[in-house]
């Protein structure tokens, strides 16, 4: 795991100094080793996390054996010797970086496919100085690019980017960004909350030559879905397992300690679980609790951790640690990120930093395997009689109470609107598109208009769970481990992202996801051959904090530094009349289902203050 950084440049408006400094804003990626190639246009620089190899032969950035290509490496390969035995190669080093050079050297850019891992790669052609990107299957690695004034510019994180004068020259505000985070709470690909910086696309590599950015897709969910789904569930099951073990299996590569993060729920538990039975040895196992018993999954963590005898720690996460890692939150996720489980995500990350240098997570599940509960919803407003009759249900529930309210919601959407974008927000307990046209003065209509085609005709619910593949889970899960995780330079591994897991179960007949209304069913019954069923005999909880109570309490600071009158107006970006009627409706009125309304305005201005103000960046609006 790592940080990567570059350009590409034929003037001089970008140099070594410039690239020393883009690197180095990503040292808390790779606190260990440091390296660079200059190349006369292309230059990489790279921070490394060892844990894979920790000699310093595998240092990067790395040239091939011939001595023609050069490469800068984020993320781990897990099948690298299986690929250099598919094509003869002889490697020098125990290190996956070496497979990269040496098979994009033999086969080209199309090298990418046969790659098992997470990653975010760049590849220097030394003789033509042509550059390479790639990104992984489900964009588990994040990469940024920036390209302005002959300028192409790539990094791990935003903040490196930041260092390169072109970009200060070249920055101003992004208003559609703007517009989808107060409907989703994060900002989807390709947008940034800059104008002139992108999200690379996952499943995607591209070559810039100096003359264009020409982008190719590698791997794409859609086309794997057939008309002919898998619908045995003996048949499913027993291949889900030999999937499952063979992912984690490649997941337990490491020449450090490495550990799993446990919350307790059917994901994290499978996920150490398998890993227990394939280590052979204790492994250590973390989890985050909450003083809020409501919030609180502690003790189930803890009753599977004793079933599975691991090393388990346990933290009880308070207002006070919240308030601690606010300010940290908003510096390593570069951007508005209003997903306040970043919280204790980062918390954990910290606790498990002091014992081990790599976890496994369980990140995935709920989008495979119909997990959340707005996928129920999508099926019941696909149902044409809702349809007819969802105007005079929302206007109903206004005359109801709070937790009625926040249901009506979700039948209060234009027809114009995006559903899957629609019943998204309500169900994050966000702006809909109307309100955030509103608050921001500029209608851009749904954050993301989605329209997935695939092999067969899909249900509304599986349609929605094609909408968390492509947005929520690349965007914002994923986004959110890797920042509080490399905050504190761990690496995070997803075993449930394998592909090969991501392609069983894209093409899976939705029965056994949602069987009998019991959700993520066939993930269950593969859960059961490890561990008592009896142990998961309760709701789905979440990893979620109790942001409604802390924003009335501990928290209130925060929508007083940076909701007030000043800071709005001077941002420019929402409406103070609109943020002033929805505080006085969650403070004066009570109404806690727009807790995370009031919670997403908060992380929009804190970062335009503290971040975009602090900085000294002109402020411009384009």
């Amino acid at each position: 795991m790592c940080g990567i950084a570059g350009f590409y440049a034929d003037n001089e408006l970008v140099d070594k100094l410039q690239l020393v400094g883009m690197t180095n804003a990503l040292a808390h990626r790779g606190p260990d080793a440091s390296g660079y190639y200059y190349g006369k246009k292309v230059k990489l620089g790279h921070r490394r996390l060892s844990i894979v190899d920790l000699s310093a032969e595998a240092n990067q950035p790395m040239y091939s054996q011939s001595g023609q290509t050069v490469v800068a490496f984020n993320g781990e390969i897990y099948n690298y010797a299986e690929v250099a035995a598919q094509l003869g190669i002889n490697l020098k080093t125990k290190s996956d970086t070496e497979i990269i050079a040496e098979a994009f050297e033999r086969i080209g850019p199309r090298f990418v496919e046969l790659l098992n891992g997470m990653f975010a790669i760049a590849i220097c052609d030394i003789a033509t100085q042509t550059l390479y990107l790639f990104r992984d299957r489900m964009g588990i690695k994040p990469l940024f690019y920036f390209y302005a004034d002959g300028v192409f510019a790539f990094a791990s994180e935003l903040k490196s980017i930041e260092k390169l004068s072109v970009f200060q020259q070249n920055k101003s505000i992004n208003k559609r960004a703007v517009n989808q985070f107060l409907q989703l709470g994060y900002i989807p690909a390709p947008n940034t909350i800059y104008n002139s910086v992108y999200k690379f696309p996952q499943g995607h590599y591209a070559v810039f030559d100096g003359k264009s950015v020409v982008l190719s897709n590698y791997w794409n969910i859609s086309k794997i879905i057939t008309n002919k789904p898998l619908t045995t569930e003996n048949e499913a099951l027993s291949a889900l397992q030999q999937l499952v073990e063979s992912s984690v299996q490649y997941r337990l590569m490491a020449d450090v300690p490495y550990g799993a993060l446990l919350s307790g729920g059917i994901d994290s538990s499978l996920v150490t679980a398998v890993a227990r039975k394939i280590s052979g040895n204790k492994i250590d196992t973390f989890s985050i609790g909450f003083c809020d018993s409501a919030h609180d999954e502690a003790f189930y963590a803890e009753q599977v951790a004793r079933k599975l005898d691991t090393n388990h720690q346990l933290l009880v996460m308070t207002e006070q640690d919240a308030m601690e890692r606010v300010a940290d939150m908003f510096y390593y996720y570069d951007e508005p990120f209003a997903d306040s489980s970043a919280l204790p995500t980062m918390l954990v990350s910290q606790l498990a930093a002091k014992h081990v240098k790599m976890v496994l997570t369980g990140d995935g599940g709920d989008e495979q395997f119909m997990g959340y509960g707005m996928y129920r919803w999508a099926a019941r407003l696909d149902n044409n009689a809702i349809r007819l009759i969802k105007r005079p249900l929302y206007g109903f529930s206004k005359h109801l109470n709070s937790r009625y309210q926040r249901i009506g919601k979700m039948f209060d959407w234009r027809k114009t609107d995006n559903l899957q974008t629609h019943i998204f927000s309500q169900e994050q307990y966000l702006f809909t598109a109307a309100e955030a046209a509103m608050f921001a003065n500029y209608d851009f209509g749904s954050a993301v208009n989605f329209d997935f085609a695939a092999g067969r005709k899909l249900s509304a619910a599986e349609k929605q769970a094609f909408f968390d593949y492509n947005f929520y889970l690349p965007d914002d899960l994923l986004v959110k481990v890797d920042r509080a995780s490399m905050r504190y330079s761990l690496e995070a591994r997803v075993p449930l992202l394998d592909y090969r897991i991501v392609e069983f179960t894209a093409d899976l007949d939705e029965q056994l996801k949602l069987k009998r209304s019991v959700a993520k069913y066939l993930l269950k019954q593969l859960l059961f051959r490890y561990l008592p069923k009896e142990l998961f005999d309760r709701p789905k909880w979440g990893f979620s904090v109790p942001l409604c109570q802390w924003l009335r309490a501990d928290l209130l600071y925060l929508t007083q530094k940076y909701l007030n009158q000043e800071v709005v107006e001077s941002a420019q970006m929402v409406d103070y009349g609109c943020v002033e009627q929805l505080l006085n409706a969650f403070y004066n009125q009570r109404i806690d289902y727009l807790y995370n309304r009031v919670w997403a305005l908060v992380c929009l201005h804190q970062w335009w203050k503290d971040r975009f103000v602090q900085h000294n960046f002109a402020f411009l609006h384009n």
